[in-house]
Formats: C-alpha cells, structure tokens, sequence
C-alpha cells in the first residue's frame, strides 16, 4: 500500500504548545477511534472531578462555590452551540432531554411526528412512547445506501406535521443531515424540529439559531469530551413556556426560600431541572467544552473530517465497503464500513489485541477518530486492518 496516500491532504495545526499526551492521556495506552461511543475524558475534566472529589471530601459544600461555577459552565456551553444561557438546562443524557419535549407538548390526536427508522433509540422511544398515549403518528423514513435524502424527508410532510425529529449525525451510518435547510422548512411552516445533537455537539458546528433548532439534547460523553450522566438541553425562548416540566424543588422562581410554598415556575430553562444538579459532571463537561473552544471547532472539525477522508480513502485501497456518505455536505466524525471477506467480530478482536479500537454498529465496522489524534493514528490502523 502507498503509505503516502494515506494521509490527509491538509491537518490544521493545533495550537502552539498543545500536548496531546497531557490532555489526552489515553494515547499513551490505547489508539482509541471510539468516540461516537464512549469517549475519553479529558485530563481537564478529570481534574474538575478530582477537584470536586477533594473539596467535598474535606469541606462539604464551604469551598467549592459550585453552584456559581455551573452557571458560568452555563454560559460558556450556551455559546457553544449559539444560544443564549437562559435556554440551556442540563441534563442527564440526551434520553431525558428528548423525553422534555415528547413528554411536555400538548399533543393532539392526529399529530405526525417525521423521524428515521435509523435512530439510536433514545430518539425513538419516546415517539413511540406518544404515538401509543395520544395518538400520535410516529412516520420513520427508511436509510437508502448509508443515506436518508432530505426531500425524502420534506415531501413526507402533510399538513398534520407537527414535530420533525431528527440526529443531527446518524449514529450506524455517520450520514449528517442538513439541518439547516430543514430547519428553515421547519420554521416557515410552523413545524417544530426536535435534534438529538450527540453526535455532532464537539466535532461539526452546531448553531441552533442559523439552523431554526427548536429543542437539541446531548450528552457530554460522547465527542463532548465529558463524563457519562451530564449533557445539554436546548429550548428555544420563545418555546419555553409551551413544554410542562417534571416537577421538583429547585425549578420554581424561590427554590432557595424551602418554607415558603410558591408554586410558580420558572420562565427559563431553568425550569426543567427539577433538583440537584451532578455538579462533578457538569464542571468537568464545562472544562471539555473549554478545551474545545481553545483549540477552536473550525480547527477540530477540519482535523477530524481530513483524518476520515484518509481513512476512507486506505479502506477503498484494502477492499473494504465505505458505508458513510463521502459527499462533503454528509460527512461526519463517523466512518462505517464493511469488510467483504472477514468477521467484524473478530477484527474487533484481533485490533483490542493491538491496542486500537472500534467498533460494530448494525453489521458496519464503525471508527471514529477525534481532533487530537494524527495521520500516523489512522495509519496504524489501517495496516492493522486485514486484507
């Protein structure tokens, strides 16, 4: 094989003085392309987790001021993806932001929601879940050839469309959809659209505005570089009101003042964290989306796409069956592919053995590489990748 060709025409640079072994300790170990999965954390979120760990430990609650440190995490995560503060909540997964909105909309009988038949299923269920209580029509587009067309999708709409529920990225394939201009169908016909951003939020740009997002959930263990059990909930303002809430102690306007007895709730997104938040997950997420920031996500989007498009093109050379879109406007962190002549299963062994690790996901071999890894990554895969 030409080794030459299997590198990225163009890598940005990251910036001066980054050392990818200090924050990002697993390369020491593993050659990790799991990111869509569950990815490593950053050694910026572990010291937030150890942070926390040692204050709670030693002070309880006295020192840690992490209340005030969540809201600045707030900030910081609703610039992220082009939001104002107070339309972002935090979460527990993507599953319960999602659950926000089946569960809050008043739905009427005859309502149609558009989805995919390959959804993860935390984007899924929860449809289901309303079809079956209101009577709502769950419609799922099939995937032709790793794609799912977006005129598909458009000329699937009736008058009686009321929500489109999309992954931005489709988590077996890598197909990235354009929500952009299905978020301006969306928009100019009164239809809500309803995003579960894990697989894009902290590897592709998402900004919720120019893409008419009305609800986008995701968690941070994915390309966010955080902990399991913390993420993110959009809602746009001015559909605040229109979602009825779970109902706790701390989503009403004097949760402080706990004698006090005021039923009335919030007017933020605040109003959907009905108790406790899991403060050492939120502060490490906060640090993940710091680092991205500072590397920049033109920088990191570019890195991870250049890195794919050398992958996909030494898979081609070994015989291997591409799955995910090429078509530049498709292409995402995720690469899924097939091989003609061996077991996935045991790839996925013979590579565990050689300390480098991907994945099967619905009968693909399933890599995805972050911004933090190189060409000499992708082509230590590739050589490890039977013929």
């Amino acid at each position: 094989m030409n080794q030459n060709s299997q590198r990225p025409a163009t890598l940005p640079s990251l910036p001066a003085g980054f050392n990818v072994a200090a924050e990002f300790p697993i390369t020491r170990n593993w050659t990790f392309f799991n990111h869509a999965g569950v990815a490593p954390i950053s050694a910026r979120a572990a010291v937030e987790i150890e942070r926390f760990a040692h204050e709670a430990r030693d002070d309880a609650y006295l020192s840690g001021r992490w209340y005030h440190k969540i809201e600045q995490v707030r900030k910081l995560a609703a610039q992220f993806i082009h939001a104002q503060p107070e339309e972002l909540a935090f979460v527990k997964n993507t599953s319960e932001g999602i659950a926000f909105v089946a569960n809050g909309l008043d739905w009427k009988f005859g309502d149609e929601i558009i989805s995919t038949a390959v959804e993860y299923p935390s984007n899924v269920y929860p449809w289901m879940d309303v079809s079956h209580r209101h009577g709502v029509k769950h419609i799922m587009l099939p995937e032709t050839d790793g794609r799912i067309d977006r005129q598909t999708i458009l000329n699937a709409v009736t008058p009686r469309t009321r929500m489109i529920a999309l992954s931005h990225v489709e988590y077996a394939s890598g197909f990235r959809h354009d929500i952009a201009a299905i978020g301006q169908f969306c928009r100019s016909r009164g239809i809500l659209l309803c995003i579960d951003g894990i697989q894009a939020c902290g590897v592709l740009p998402v900004d919720v505005r120019t893409m008419h997002i009305d609800f986008l959930s995701a968690d941070g263990h994915k390309w966010l570089l955080g902990p399991e059990g913390a993420g993110i909930f959009y809602c746009r303002r001015e559909l605040l009101l229109s979602l009825r809430p779970e109902i706790g102690w701390m989503n009403v306007i004097n949760a402080s003042d706990y004698g006090q007895y005021d039923f009335t709730l919030r007017t933020d997104a605040r109003r959907f964290e009905c108790g406790s938040h899991n403060i050492p997950g939120v502060l490490a997420l906060g640090a993940s989306i710091g680092l991205l920031v500072e590397v920049g996500m033109s920088t990191v989007t570019q890195r991870v796409l250049a890195l794919n498009a050398q992958l996909c093109e030494g898979l081609e050379q070994k015989g291997y069956m591409i799955v995910s879109s090429r078509r530049p406007e498709e292409t995402s962190g995720i690469v899924s592919f097939q091989s003609r002549r061996h077991n996935h299963a045991g790839i996925i062994s013979s590579l565990e053995k050689q300390k480098i690790i991907i994945v099967e996901r619905e009968g693909r071999l399933r890599a995805s590489p972050h911004f933090y890894q190189n060409a000499d990554d992708i082509s230590r895969l590739l050589a490890a990748l039977p013929d």
